[in-house]
């Protein structure tokens, strides 16, 4: 709760202001008495803080007076309304009969702190707790993705959250790092999958100095008008974030071009992002092969085991010069095994038992980070931090893109996809295959997908099958009608244009007459069960039934294969969250 205009100090602790009440088991907020009056401020209007990070209008706040049930104990404590307030998530904490919590482990019923750096769900039924639910949602800041998100993730399928760490000099004592007047950059990005059986998840870094397209972007400004900014071709990655008023939903679209995935949401954290969470979960612990003092970054640190938290953790991950090869690659190596401690402690017993902790990781989080308008209330954040929370930190996997220096450069500055390895660790990711050895749990769908590859298969001539292009390179429908009856004897297809809409994938789909044809045409051309949708037939222009082929946005050409590796490539550089790594 918000203690300003009450008589009390501006470095007030939230978590000191929730006591427990040996009465009722429950938390309760605890104010000291105003000298005019003694009710609880209401909660605030429906906007939110202004951005910290990149883009988005500073919305508007009001305060109203809540009313009280009831007279205020001594000590200012606010006494819970004898009808309660529904709990803002799951309620079941608060039925009648509830015990004082005395043992270790109940702190988890005020705060449940679930996988993700800001999700939360806050279990009380006193009017107080509802208060402080209003509170934490006004502190969040959002923008529009712009329709570059799928809209909202999904509790049955997988989930992509776009996470970027931007280099804009805001907030207290930032100036100082230089560059205060810039724009900022996509200087951190991070893409987070998330396996639709929720048993796994990968986090690919992407590097900032990556040359790629970076496509037109439909941007929402602050006056509401929108504007599309133009894609600019063969420019750094960075470049997506912040400049020519770039927001977070062009780092949306650029990624989506980039590995064929589409993103469900982003959060954005600035410097003070990196402070502020390190301080709230108690620090953070990380190990260093070597002593390491650099001037630019401002870190020094002897050789060992440190815990580390505000400008000392910011200064880490801001490290470079002193690391590996001295470069941005390095600096991901370092900032991957950052990103595996913090998770480890937002997510150990020291963590979730604290309502001390959890309440500091509740403010902190709701300000220090800028997310999409999709995940803009504390529910919403809540739901999608359950769904984060369901693997286990041994399952999450770090790795980084493949790339070679830019071939174009005599100084080498700026790199470029290493291929075929990046194509292959994209498809891995947008086929849900866990980068680890991990035991899956969704042996049915897998068995599903290579039984539609076993049986009996027709001959090519009996193939009958319609070309779609549909997000391909153009020509591709030509191209593979060609390759198809010329080369392989499928002389029953024919080009049927484009698609209506684009998929990232390439897709067969077959009515259930057609499953040999299907299983045919999957051999030839290197298709994976998962490509293969039982369906409808379609006719196609002699009046017989055929199967419809789509080729998505991962075609490379006719005759190269589709089936997803099973295997990282050698290249890919990966450590999973569990390990603790030495910075070296």
């Amino acid at each position: 709760m918000d203690a300003q205009g009450r008589g009390r100090a501006d470095d007030v602790d939230p978590a000191d202001q929730w006591v427990l009440n040996p009465n009722t088991g429950e938390y309760e907020l605890r104010l000291a008495p105003s000298a005019t009056q003694s009710s609880v401020p209401g909660p605030r209007g429906s906007g939110g803080r202004g951005p910290t990070g990149a883009g988005g209008a500073a919305r508007a706040r009001r305060t109203e007076p809540a009313r009280r049930s009831g007279a205020a104990a001594s000590g200012g404590e606010v006494p819970s309304p004898r009808r309660r307030t529904s709990a803002p998530a799951d309620a079941a904490a608060g039925r009648r009969g509830r015990r004082p919590a005395q043992k270790k482990g109940k702190g988890k019923k005020v705060l449940m702190w679930t996988g993700g750096s800001l999700a939360f769900v806050l279990v009380g039924t006193s009017a107080a707790a509802y208060l402080y639910y209003e509170h934490l949602n006004n502190n969040i800041t959002s923008v529009s993705d712009d329709g570059a998100g799928t809209g909202g993730f999904s509790k049955d399928r997988a989930i992509n959250i776009l996470l970027i760490g931007t280099d804009k000099r805001t907030g207290k004592g930032n100036e100082g790092y230089g560059d205060k007047n810039s724009a900022g950059h996509a200087d951190t990005t991070l893409v987070l999958h998330v396996s639709k059986d929720r048993t796994n998840a990968t986090v690919l870094s992407i590097p900032r100095d990556l040359i790629t397209d970076i496509p037109d972007c439909p941007t929402t400004q602050e006056d509401g008008t929108e504007k599309v900014i133009p894609g600019k071709q063969r420019a750094r990655f960075n470049e997506s974030l912040g400049q020519e008023d770039r927001t977070p939903s062009c780092t949306m679209r650029t990624i989506t071009e980039l590995t064929g995935l589409k993103m469900d949401h982003f959060m954005v954290a600035d410097f003070n992002a990196v402070k502020t969470l390190t301080s709230a979960v108690g620090g953070v612990d990380v190990c260093l092969a070597k002593d390491i003092k650099d001037k630019d970054s401002k870190l020094d640190l002897p050789k060992g085991e440190h815990t580390i938290e505000g400008e000392e953790a910011l200064a880490f991950v801001r490290t470079r010069h002193s690391v590996g090869f001295g470069g941005d690659l390095s600096r991901i190596e370092l900032q991957q095994q950052f990103l595996g401690s913090m998770m480890r402690k937002l997510k150990s017993n020291d963590t979730l038992t604290s309502p001390q902790k959890m309440i500091k990781l509740a403010e902190a989080g709701t300000k220090a980070l800028t997310v999409d308008s999709q995940i803009s209330t504390i529910k919403k954040l809540a739901d999608l931090g359950a769904e984060l929370g369901k693997f286990d930190t041994k399952n999450l996997t770090f790795a980084t893109v493949p790339v070679d220096d830019n071939p174009a450069e005599k100084v080498k500055a700026t790199v470029v996809l290493k291929e075929p390895q990046a194509q292959q660790l994209f498809a891995m990711v947008r086929d849900d295959v866990s980068l680890t050895a991990v035991k899956q749990e969704k042996k049915k769908e897998k068995a599903a997908e290579a039984a539609r590859l076993k049986g009996t298969k027709a001959p090519a001539s009996e193939v009958r099958v319609r070309i779609l292009n549909g997000g391909a390179v153009a020509g591709s429908a030509q191209e593979t009608l060609s390759w198809l009856q010329v080369q392989e004897g499928v002389t029953k297809s024919e080009n049927a244009g484009n698609a209506e809409q684009p998929l990232a994938r390439t897709t067969l789909e077959y009515g259930p007459d057609e499953a040999d044809q299907a299983r045919r045409l999957a051999e030839i051309m290197g298709l994976s069960g998962a490509a293969l949708k039982p369906g409808k037939s379609v006719t196609n222009s002699q009046g017989l039934p055929a199967m419809t082929l789509t080729l998505g946005k991962d075609f490379e050409g006719a005759g190269v294969p589709l089936t997803t590796p099973a295997k990282v490539p050698d290249e890919v550089q990966k450590a999973t969250a569990d390990k603790v790594e030495c910075a070296k």
